[in-house]
């Protein structure tokens, strides 16, 4: 077991003289006795998401503390049903979620809404802007295949990246003239990107009133543009103008969710039983532990200098 908290699987059955298995067996049960029943009393903060398992639409919904770090809950799928479970859970630890931090999954605000209507839920900040991001890089897309002029074109080309970056990052002057022609040439594209730089104006004020006045102001300006992509973008804003605002009521996002959503794919990368569905979700509620994830590729040979 300690052997495992640096080195893979593989290691230490090569170290030891034993199967893959074996050491797998030994170490699933061990995290069986910890994590059963996993104990959620206390927790009053969440962050919910979901992460590809494998190519094909294969998806694991989570739910992390987001004052400890650690995972909670997985469940399969990404729509309501993989929450089932945990609201079952919360019930039975008469838990009180306060804060909740989501995408803007239909699916995660149906089921926030039926189990914890009295918990404060905030729309990540992040995946606001990236519905911008998304609108603003299919209008440039449009404007690749729809120019015909062959200067033009090479001005486009490749301008992905600048577009979608924080403007301000921006300090390179021959990326600033590449930026400032390509805006020139197409109006709507210029509208999209300073709607795009302007829409994080929204979590920088310093109170939620002046914050809402500017999210009302954004979204009038965006449907003045009268472009069918930045409209939509700027009606689902509006209808979560609620959620996006919560995050003044706590300053709380998917972040941390995100961080972990990394790790999860170094854990995957390193193939720590993935065969096994219950050891991979015992592996996943036993992450916010210092073990194997911290070490990526570390292997004995280098490391038995701790044994």
């Amino acid at each position: 077991m300690d052997m495992l908290q640096f080195a893979t699987i593989k290691s230490v059955a090569n170290h030891l003289h034993l199967t893959w298995d074996t050491v797998k067996d030994i170490h699933k049960r061990r995290l069986t006795r910890r994590y059963t029943p996993l104990d959620i009393r206390g927790v009053r903060n969440i962050g919910i998401d979901e992460f590809a398992v494998r190519k094909g639409h294969v998806y694991k919904t989570i739910v992390v503390d987001l004052d400890t770090g650690r995972i909670i809950h997985v469940g399969d799928g990404k729509g309501a049903d993989a929450l089932k479970r945990f609201w079952k859970r919360v019930e039975h630890y008469g838990v009180v979620i306060e804060h909740i931090a989501t995408d803007l999954s239909k699916a995660y605000i149906a089921s926030v809404m039926e189990n914890a209507p009295v918990a404060i839920h905030v729309f990540d900040h992040f995946h606001v802007v990236k519905l911008m991001n998304e609108a603003l890089d299919e209008l440039r897309a449009r404007m690749y295949r729809e120019e015909s002029e062959l200067n033009s074109r090479k001005v486009v080309k490749g301008l992905r990246w600048l577009l979608l970056c924080n403007g301000k990052d921006i300090y390179d002057e021959k990326y600033k003239t590449r930026l400032e022609n390509a805006l020139a040439m197409n109006k709507p594209l210029a509208q999209a990107y300073y709607l795009k730089e302007n829409l994080r104006e929204i979590w920088a004020q310093p109170t939620k009133m002046i914050a809402e006045q500017v999210l009302q102001e954004w979204i009038e300006q965006a449907r003045s543009t009268r472009i069918p992509l930045i409209t939509k973008v700027a009606n689902t804003i509006a209808a979560h103008r609620t959620g996006i605002l919560a995050w003044y009521d706590c300053n709380i996002s998917t972040a941390k969710v995100e961080g972990i959503n990394n790790k999860i794919k170094v854990l995957k990368r390193e193939a720590y039983g993935f065969r096994d569905e219950q050891y991979f979700k015992l592996r996943l509620y036993d992450l916010h532990n210092k073990g194997i994830t911290s070490f990526p590729g570390q292997t004995l040979n280098n490391i038995n200098m701790f044994f």
